[in-house]
């Protein structure tokens, strides 16, 4: 199925990874774009340039598909070139998915290609970084403005949108080795894309983003995404690990780790955010158990110590494990399975832990109080899967 654009107007996505080239980029073309792909790797923006396409194969379980991407092109987004793209009188729309130590780095690129589109006198535009994290746009405004004069500011707050959104599609790494060009890339079926409606630009000439949910309640879905998806991949990817499993899926075909991750995200992180956002009962029993049913798909390979990685970070306050956690706690809801995956979190890449002391470890990352119960339960939940998986210390 190819993907085909009107004429006339164009996008700039920084970032030209499996998750740009897998998941936005196709979007954008499929709405009508011309994407300008934007990257420090200067052999694939070669490659993308010589090709003008790549395919996107769907890693479905009990689906075969292929989608062609065509009428894209690369800059190297250390160039002047990328800046001169900004005061293209055809550009609409500048997204990203660099991740979220990258969004820094680009902050000054795009704060001069915005003077660039300023001094052009070229119309609106709207900015949507797509990275998994939360106020991901405002995030990256703070850098784009560090690097603003006023009057660029000034000019930026009354033309320029600049959208928070919540982003799920499962991006595995891909081996070219399965395809024909470096550039295809293999992606799950499922994907959603929400989008707060209310900070958006109305640019000319107002294209309709396809596969795009304009919602002015993203909180509810950035929280429903992180809580649960995010929630569940981390559990699924630390015991998973503990027990030896190389990939998600086999992870979560093992009915003991099966069982944690449904009863984390359905009677405890499910419950709460039930409970706050008013989500209908039978559509979020759906979304659980599509979820269950994405992780346990074997043709993403989706490897444990890809997903687990930078433990800390996961741990951080209102991520993803500690997030639910405490939303559960507010609503005096269970946590045991959700504390299991934390302790599991701790176990992962451990040895630091230990030398500091996994008492105060525990307390200073999470801030529950030493010798409380919830710090009582992530020990014991910690203790008890050392012992039971201590070979893989």
């Amino acid at each position: 199925m190819a993907l085909i654009r009107s004429e006339g107007v164009k996008a700039i996505h920084f970032g030209a990874g499996n998750i740009g080239r897998g998941f936005i980029g196709p979007l954008l073309v499929n709405s009508g774009y011309h994407v300008v792909f934007a990257d420090v790797n200067e052999q694939v923006i070669k490659q993308l340039n010589y090709q003008d396409s790549y395919n996107v194969l769907i890693l479905d379980e009990d689906e075969e598909q292929i989608n062609s991407v065509s009428d894209v092109s690369g800059v190297v987004s250390t160039s002047d070139d990328i800046v001169k793209e900004f005061a293209s009188p055809e550009l609409d729309i500048v997204t990203t998915t660099v991740g979220p130590f990258i969004l820094e780095k680009i902050g000054q690129t795009i704060a001069q290609g915005l003077h660039a589109r300023r001094k052009a006198k070229q119309g609106p535009l709207n900015i949507i970084a797509c990275e998994t994290m939360i106020n991901q746009t405002s995030t990256l405004r703070n850098y784009v403005f560090d690097h603003l004069s006023d009057d660029d500011k000034q000019w930026v707050k009354e033309t320029v949108g600049l959208a928070n959104c919540s982003v799920d599609r499962i991006v595995p790494p891909y081996d070219p080795k399965d395809s024909d060009s470096p550039l295809d890339v293999g992606v799950e079926g499922f994907y959603e894309w929400d989008v707060d409606k209310d900070a958006l630009q109305r640019t000319p000439p107002n294209i309709q983003l396809k596969g795009v949910k304009l919602t002015s309640e993203l909180d509810a879905y950035i929280e429903r995404k992180l809580f649960t998806l995010n929630c569940g991949h981390a559990i699924s990817a630390y015991l998973g690990f503990l027990k030896g499993y190389k990939t998600i899926d086999q992870a979560v075909r093992d009915e003991e780790i099966r069982a944690v991750v449904h009863a984390a995200l359905w009677d405890e992180a499910g419950a709460a955010l039930r409970r706050k956002h008013k989500f209908d009962e039978g559509e979020y029993r759906e979304y659980v158990e599509k979820i269950m049913e994405r992780f346990s798909n074997p043709r993403l390979k989706d490897d444990v110590t890809r997903v687990g990685r930078e433990p800390l970070r996961k741990l951080a306050k209102g991520d993803k494990l500690l997030g639910p956690t405490a939303m559960a706690l507010e609503y005096g809801l269970p946590t045991d399975n959700l504390s299991k995956g934390i302790a599991a979190a701790f176990l992962f890449d451990h040895e630091e832990y230990k030398q500091a002391g996994i008492e105060k470890v525990v307390a200073d990352i999470t801030g529950f109080e030493q010798g409380g119960k919830e710090h009582g339960k992530i020990l014991q939940s910690y203790e008890e899967l050392r012992e039971k998986y201590k070979q893989r210390e």
